[in-house]
């Protein structure tokens, strides 16, 4: 990796590209430093002090602080990522939108177009609950519809702003701007993290305790990320072999390929829709200022806390963790179905003269495609389950309290991935240019430009 960066760092135009990002990435951290005009930053950090859950750890880390210091950034760009997911299922749903994202570029920037007015929408309607519902209660120094416009309007204009920055990561800079925006904000709270478990495992302690507990905590970390890393790029290829015909006076097809299926076909979607679900109840409870008595209903709250998960002194919460895990599976296959369609891909097989070695064309391979699929979908959900897992049984056992968990880490691990492809596939185009331009590899006058 340090030799693709020292390399691409060595190309100018890629150069450019990666200070560019780097810059955006700058300003990105100075907003999330910027108070939101007539907010009391305390009241917010007494308010999350109190909370038990870890609802609010989930989106701190995905904000990167913004939020607890009610920033101009605090709502991040988790209003996009919400507008995203929703436009992806609303695809499948709404045949309208099926059509514009067959329509080439086309339909896809029509989509994108769409994608950015809900995200409006929804930063808007998040802004206003927040200046409502915590002005209420003491966030805005004086709670009047002048300061509630105020935040109102520099909540959204920031989540628009971040949404802007974003687009122009990715055309003017590296990977996925809005991925790497994301990314700078977890990797942010990492620090205060490892501050918290050297904190609590290793100061004070002998030199010999503090030692191992630090080889355990990186051990754990390594482990993980390895995990996370093999979970990422693990594929199962299907062999596909297109059959001859003649074109003309010529013999054409005859090649074999494959369809690479991804061990993590759904991403990380599966465990943040499962998340979000098991801690939503947590947060209106939380809201209105329930949940900590003693009733049935404080019990079941209780058992959807991830903070109470894996306690050995009361197992019973535990099983709120197994329907946390059923969830995740669930939503792996749920998410998956409406992404890929394996008839689809079986009948551009067919039209192409493609077939799976073995397999005859039409219903046989959709079945197969099915049953490889599903097996693929249980392996993956387990997966993403024991990275999350993890992180809830040093919490659980051990008390390992931190912003960053599973999620983040497969956050981190797939955006760095994802952005070191982008950068190798940059300056592989940058090889092959001595094949297309008598003066070399000088992008000023390859027909490749960029």
């Amino acid at each position: 990796m340090l030799k693709s960066l020292r390399k691409a760092l060595s190309i100018e135009d890629i150069r450019k590209r990666l200070l560019y990002t780097f810059a955006m990435l700058i300003v990105v951290r100075l907003g999330s430093q910027l108070p939101t005009p007539g907010v009391d930053p305390t009241f917010i950090q007494n308010f999350f002090a109190q909370q038990t859950g870890d609802a609010f750890n989930f989106f701190e880390a995905f904000t990167g602080g913004s939020f607890t210091r009610m920033s101009v950034f605090a709502l991040s760009i988790t209003p996009y990522i919400t507008s995203s997911i929703i436009m992806q299922l609303l695809t499948i749903a709404i045949p309208k939108l099926e059509e514009m994202q067959k329509d080439g570029e086309d339909g896809r920037k029509k989509i994108a177009a769409i994608t950015r007015y809900v995200t409006v929408g929804l930063a808007l309607i998040e802004s206003i609950a927040m200046a409502v519902g915590f002005g209420r209660q003491g966030l805005l120094e004086e709670y009047n519809f002048v300061n509630c416009a105020i935040v109102v309007c520099t909540l959204t204009a920031g989540s628009a702003f971040l949404m802007w920055i974003g687009e122009r990561i990715t055309e003017k800079g590296v990977g996925n701007g809005i991925s790497i925006v994301l990314l700078i904000n977890i990797v942010s709270r990492v620090p205060d993290d490892f501050v918290t478990l050297y904190t609590q495992f290793m100061k004070g302690k002998t030199i010999a305790k503090a030692g191992l507990a630090g080889v355990i905590i990186l051990a754990v970390l390594l482990v993980v990320v390895v995990f996370v890393i093999i979970l990422q790029d693990g594929e199962r290829r299907i062999a596909v072999q297109y059959s001859k015909k003649v074109q003309g006076r010529k013999m054409v097809g005859g090649q074999s390929t494959h369809i690479p299926l991804k061990v993590n076909t759904a991403g990380v979607i599966p465990v943040i829709f499962s998340s979000s679900l098991m801690q939503t109840p947590i947060v209106i409870a939380q809201f209105l200022g329930k949940g900590k008595g003693t009733g049935i209903g404080s019990k079941i709250l209780a058992g959807l806390n991830s903070n109470n998960w894996c306690d050995p002194e009361n197992p019973i919460y535990s099983v709120g963790l197994v329907v946390y895990i059923l969830l995740t599976i669930f939503f792996a296959y749920f998410y998956t179905s409406i992404t890929f369609n394996p008839m689809e891909i079986a009948n551009n097989m067919k039209k192409s003269g493609g077939f799976i070695p073995g397999i005859r064309p039409g219903k046989p391979t959709v079945d197969y495609l099915t049953k490889i699929l599903n097996y693929i979908i249980f392996v993956g959900a387990c997966g993403l389950i024991i990275v999350q897992v993890i992180p809830y049984f040093f919490n659980g056992v051990f008390g390992a309290n931190v912003s960053f968990g599973g999620t983040s880490l497969i956050i981190i691990v797939g955006v760095v991935l994802e952005t070191i492809k982008k950068i190798e596939s940059q300056m592989l185009v940058r090889n092959y240019t001595g094949f297309l331009n008598n003066k070399g590899s000088n992008m000023k006058n390859s027909y490749l430009g960029y």
